[in-house]
């Protein structure tokens, strides 16, 4: 089978000759190829060419544009700062909507003109050509809850549920609107499966969760299968206690990060739904050696059952030992 093949016969339940292999990868994959990553984050040919060469040297069933989470934010006008080998960090302290006035202000980015997300559209587009008839290429946007602390500013986010949750409903819609459109337009260019990161849900409670964040994760995940996708899920941190939610997005892939227990969210949600993860990325994959990660893998298989995509609990960090990344692939392709 072909790695596209493998994951997606994976998704509608159907067997396998292996398990399908899906780890993030970014600065790994910019240091594999020796580019900077402030150009693997700015320029879509760096992006795909340091892709096809990870996704070629450890076969992995997929590509992905994701560079970072300030794409969307810096074509709003958000203050980012920019570093030659580092992801670039959107600057809290001088939020796009440190008032709130501002959001009836915002327009949604022409994705037609120069940009991050057009670059990233372009970056899917590249990928599609080069190797989307055997892989998956998948495309990425950002979920309600993030984009809106990148563009509030994280703290300010979350004491906004509580003192305006009108505000924050009307935040939500923009952002999960901006992000149809943007999902949109990499399906269009290519991709085959659109990525959702919503990192700071992962600081939501149990209480607030299902009332002020599912339902917008709902309406996003709902509106990219309109457009014929399958949808992955990743919210990074610890999320045991909003992770029966997660289950109920309708996602067709919930990649978990390692400090939930893949146990403990397949108890949370139907048989048939599709984990995928989660040793810890430093402590298991980068520090460990190949006997031990294939024994972290072997645990997290028997966790999460038959419905179940290879990877770690989040990136693969930078400096990883490529014997470990192979241990992981061996796993994985010696697995059904």
């Amino acid at each position: 089978m072909t790695g596209k093949e493998r994951i997606l016969a994976r998704l509608r339940g159907e067997s396998t000759d292996s398990l399908p292999l899906m780890p993030i990868t970014m600065m790994f994959a910019a240091d594999l190829k020796g580019a900077h990553y402030r150009d693997y984050a700015c320029d879509h040919r760096v992006l795909a060419e340091a892709q096809i060469a990870v996704a070629e040297r450890f076969d992995f069933d997929y590509v992905s544009s994701i560079s970072d989470p300030a794409r969307e934010a810096s074509d709003l006008g958000a203050t980012v700062e920019w570093f030659e080998d580092q992801p670039p960090a959107i600057v809290e302290s001088k939020a796009l909507l440190e008032k709130k006035s501002k959001l009836a202000e915002l327009r949604l980015p022409d994705l037609s003109a120069p940009g991050r997300m057009r670059d990233r559209i372009e970056a899917v587009r590249l990928l599609a050509a080069r190797t989307g008839a055997t892989r998956i290429v998948e495309g990425w946007v950002e979920g309600p809850c993030a984009m809106s602390a990148d563009l509030r500013g994280l703290n300010t986010l979350m004491l906004d549920f509580f003192d305006d949750p009108v505000f924050v409903d009307a935040l939500f819609d923009f952002t999960v609107r901006m992000e149809l459109e943007f999902a949109r337009e990499q399906v269009a260019a290519g991709a085959t499966l659109i990525g959702v990161g919503d990192a700071a849900a992962s600081l939501i409670g149990p209480k607030l969760y299902p009332q002020q964040v599912l339902p917008w994760e709902q309406r996003l995940i709902a509106g990219i299968h309109g457009f014929g996708v399958p949808v992955r899920l990743h919210i990074c941190g610890n999320t045991k206690r909003i992770v029966e939610g997660m289950g109920q997005t309708g996602a067709d892939i919930i990649d978990l990060d390692f400090p939930t227990p893949l146990e403990h969210a397949r108890r949370a949600m139907r048989e048939t739904q599709v984990l995928l993860g989660n040793i810890d990325p430093v402590r298991d994959l980068r520090d460990g050696t190949p006997e031990s990660i294939g024994a972290a893998l072997a645990e997290c298989y028997r966790q999460a059952g038959p419905a179940y995509i290879c990877g770690a609990g989040c990136e693969t960090p930078r400096g990883t030992p490529d014997a470990n990344v192979e241990a992981m692939t061996r796993f994985a392709r010696g697995t059904r």
